[in-house]
């Protein structure tokens, strides 16, 4: 299965159009979404064309291949409005060997972790910047960065898992990092 991740969406119609294209152009079987859909929140300047009704339709009309959880920025009237699970805190998916406990990273984070086994993965959004970094005894931090306000001087990016590998992507398609999981288990020993 290919897996195409994306985080901090934050309302951008432009950003979405580009995050659904690069569905399509990858061929993912599947969007798992990290949170903060369709508001800026307080902290963050708006994004090009910030228009959430729009991001609304447009991800209402994929939702058969979303998987989603619940962003620091995301309401109970965001599910009003959603044909889709958006309220769902944390979401637990197998890959290869490894189980990843994906989230949004505003409550479980490198420094407050869930309850993480060894080799288990913690993939979250919510920094805007991409990371993919070792802790603890064969674990793995992921972070996709973010599709529509990236910080830190990254760019505007998704996740790609696709059997054994890990590929960053700029919105464009470009690769910017790739790790393999076999590769990197060896490394960890």
């Amino acid at each position: 299965m290919k897996l195409m991740i994306a985080s901090d969406l934050h309302g951008s119609t432009y950003y979405c159009r580009a995050m659904l294209e690069a569905l399509e152009r990858e061929g993912s079987d599947r969007l798992l979404l990290l949170g903060d859909l369709l508001y800026h929140g307080p902290r963050n300047d708006l994004p090009r064309d910030y228009e959430p009704k729009e991001v609304i339709a447009l991800l209402n009309g994929v939702k058969d291949r979303l998987l989603c959880v619940r962003g620091n920025c995301e309401a109970e009237v965001d599910q009003m409005v959603l044909d889709f699970p958006v309220m769902a805190d944390y979401c637990v998916l197998l890959w290869g060997r490894r189980t990843i406990y994906a989230t949004h990273g505003h409550r479980y984070h490198l420094k407050h972790l869930p309850p993480l086994q060894r080799g288990d993965v913690l993939l979250h959004g919510h920094t805007h910047i991409p990371a993919w970094e070792a802790f603890g005894e064969d674990n793995l931090y992921l972070n996709p960065g973010s599709v529509s306000i990236p910080k830190g001087g990254s760019a505007h990016s998704y996740l790609l898992l696709d059997g054994d590998t890990a590929l960053w992507k700029e919105m464009g398609g470009s690769v910017f990092h790739c790790l393999n999981l076999v590769d990197f288990s060896v490394k960890m020993h």
